[in-house]
């Protein structure tokens, strides 16, 4: 039987969810049993069942910084949905909530809040997101994926522990990732990955200097779903719409690596250690996390950093000519962080604040 329960909540994106999935293994053998809230509709539902998670279904309205006629109804969305999480809450009865934060996290986070059980929640960008700062208040404690977040968590709620990754990520091999492109030992492997939708001006970019870039790599293309370009059909180049069990392959077989900028991928690639260049989403078409989360890596000297409004055929060749070469000069400094077991850590903040709630 197990000796403690905590509900997980968290979707929206993958981003939202799959970090997760990193610590369940670890809660379940600390003696938790877990359960899930989530929307009907939501990434998480596919994502968590097919874990054999138990899955209640909540109503939440999307949190948006724009107009849109669903910001008069979306409210009441989460006014409901406040109300179905306290009942969930109330009937499971969990030592402890933990929040990845996106639009479903709201009304689970303050439902907890109303039953008066403890929640941790968790940041991966720089800057908070909007349903963090909505949860803020009705959080124990917020763990932090970089150091400059601190700044932003007011009340001495904010612990830093890094974000958490997948065991499976580390459990890749490079012989198995070649044999699955069909890769030979001659030339070095270059991974690209435009993020779970792609990137339309990554993979332009890619395209028009492939001929140059094959004479030096071979190389990986994770592309988006729908973006496989068939005509391209060169030796030493493989496209994938998107990766999942094969991922952890693939990134063994990687010497550098083209990446947006996204916090998970980020640590990811830190993780591994594997050299990469990042290219983060433009403010045009984000909040402007991925800038803050990819300077955040250049200053550190993780990472070599190329603004999307930069993005060049030449600029593109010339800063991956950098990144090899001074390659190893990127693994030394990833080598010396600091921000690594963050489920550790994060298992650590869940368990002490189970702890103080007994003895409150």
């Amino acid at each position: 039987m197990a000796r403690y329960k905590i509900i997980m909540t968290g979707g929206g994106s993958a981003g939202h969810v799959t970090p997760n999935l990193a610590l369940i293994p670890n809660l379940i053998k600390e003696g938790f049993e877990v359960q899930y809230i989530g929307t009907a509709e939501g990434i998480e539902r596919k994502i968590i069942t097919d874990e054999k998670i138990r899955y209640h279904v909540i109503s939440s309205g999307k949190l948006r910084r724009y107009f849109d006629v669903k910001n008069f109804t979306d409210p009441f969305r989460v006014i409901k949905g406040i109300f179905e999480a306290m009942s969930i809450i109330k009937r499971v009865k969990p030592d402890v909530v933990f929040s990845k934060g996106g639009f479903v996290a709201v009304p689970v986070v303050i439902g907890a809040f109303l039953n008066r059980v403890p929640v941790v929640s968790h940041e991966s960008d720089i800057t908070p997101g909007l349903a963090n700062k909505l949860a803020l208040p009705y959080s124990t404690k917020i763990c932090v994926t970089f150091p400059e977040t601190l700044q932003h968590i007011k009340g001495g709620k904010g612990v830093l522990t890094g974000t958490p990754i997948r065991k499976a990520l580390f459990e890749g091999s490079k012989i198995r990732g070649m044999k699955y492109c069909g890769f030979s030992h001659g030339k070095p492997i270059l991974l690209i990955i435009g993020g779970s939708l792609g990137s339309k001006v990554i993979n332009d970019t890619i395209r028009k200097c492939l001929k140059n870039l094959l004479n030096k790599y071979q190389i990986i293309h994770i592309c988006g779903k729908g973006n496989v370009d068939s005509s391209l059909n060169f030796e030493g180049y493989k496209q994938f719409e998107y990766v999942s069990d094969r991922l952890p392959d693939l990134l063994a077989a990687a010497d550098v690596v083209i990446s947006r900028a996204g916090a998970n991928v980020i640590y990811e690639l830190l993780a591994l250690k594997k050299p990469n260049l990042l290219i983060p989403l433009s403010k045009k078409s984000s909040r402007g996390d991925q800038i803050l989360n990819a300077e955040s890596f250049r200053k550190k000297g993780y990472s070599l950093v190329l603004e999307e409004e930069d993005l060049k055929e030449e600029s593109l060749l010339r800063e991956l000519d950098t990144l090899y070469k001074d390659r190893s000069k990127f693994i030394n400094a990833m080598e010396k962080s600091e921000l690594q077991n963050a489920v550790e850590k994060i298992v650590g903040v869940i368990m002490e604040s189970i702890k103080k709630k007994a003895k409150a």
